[in-house]
């Protein structure tokens, strides 16, 4: 998959087949649409492009309003793009002036001028341009003129998935990590830096990675103990991961730390990612750290039995 930063290098795309959106998780639900430009492209003997945006049009355009949190960050959108077989990314930055744009302006710049499109497909009630003034109907009745066909993914299709951002990211937020990945159709993931924490964890016995998503906008799923798989280069890890502030070591911020099994290698300042299978438990505070080990091992068997099933 190519990643343009733009549309100012942009050249031919084989026929291109597009569609347009935040795609904020890629869950079943656009996946349906992906699925669809895919298979158009194959038709048509095609190439695939997914326009989207960043930073969230949110983040610009209610800078105040921090509540809202992404289910994949810039760099894992473009990951779970590549591996579905999208052929280019389109990433178009959004500001307050970029806003104002009309649909038609959209329309001419983007969608004809820099990526000539052939076909475009947008789901159900996707709305563009500035006020979202632009529609499946009005692109339709225009198509003549913009020299290319639409195509509405119906609302049926999405429904029938019965998925949405929201449902996924409450569902993480009450540490349902099993139910996103159905809603995902793969394990919610976290790509972050592994970064130099205090060394408690190896003076319990359980040594950990202490990981930093890089980006305070990623969602991260409630406290509590996780059975979750680590990235690490090419090779993947079994193992268990705490989120929270780790009370009984009086912990004074809330971190990721994830204990590795058979691995034991320093790897600071390198990049990994984690899968998350299910939750353990929910973080609590023990009585003495001896009480804190004897649960620790029982997490490590209890997450290795999750992870070999």
């Amino acid at each position: 998959m190519i990643v343009h930063d733009g549309i100012q290098s942009l050249k031919g795309i084989k026929n291109a087949v597009v569609t347009i959106g935040t795609f904020d998780g890629v869950h079943l639900g656009h996946q349906e649409i992906l699925r669809r430009i895919i298979e158009l492209a194959k038709i048509n003997d095609g190439e695939t492009a997914l326009v989207t945006f960043w930073p969230h049009p949110r983040f610009v355009l209610k800078p105040e309003d921090d509540s809202l949190k992404l289910l994949s960050t810039f760099e894992e959108k473009a990951t779970i793009l590549e591996s579905i077989g999208i052929d280019h990314l389109i990433k178009i930055k959004f500001t307050k002036e970029f806003s104002q744009w009309s649909s038609d302006k959209f329309i001419r710049e983007v969608i004809i001028g820099a990526l000539h499109t052939q076909k475009l497909v947008i789901g159900y009630d996707h709305h563009f341009g500035r006020d979202r003034e632009g529609s499946f109907e009005n692109l339709k009745a225009n198509s003549a003129k913009y020299g290319f066909t639409v195509e509405e993914i119906s609302r049926q299709d999405i429904d029938d998935v019965g998925i949405s951002s929201t449902k996924i990211r409450n569902a993480l937020n009450e540490g349902a990590v099993e139910m996103a990945a159905e809603f995902l159709g793969r394990p919610y993931e976290i790509i972050g830096t592994v970064i130099p924490g205090d060394q408690i964890g190896r003076t319990l016995g359980f040594p950990t990675a202490n990981i930093n998503t890089d980006a305070s906008y990623k969602l991260i799923p409630a406290d509590g103990t996780y059975a979750v798989k680590v990235k690490v280069g090419q090779q993947e890890f079994g193992a268990m991961m705490n989120i929270g502030m780790r009370p009984t070591v009086n912990g004074k911020e809330k971190r990721m730390e994830a204990h590795l099994f058979n691995f034991d290698k320093k790897i600071y300042d390198e990049k990994v990612t984690v899968h998350f299978i299910k939750k353990l438990r929910d973080e609590q505070k023990f009585e003495s750290k001896e009480a804190l080990i004897q649960q620790l091992a029982k997490d490590k068997e209890l997450a290795i039995k999750i992870l070999n099933d």
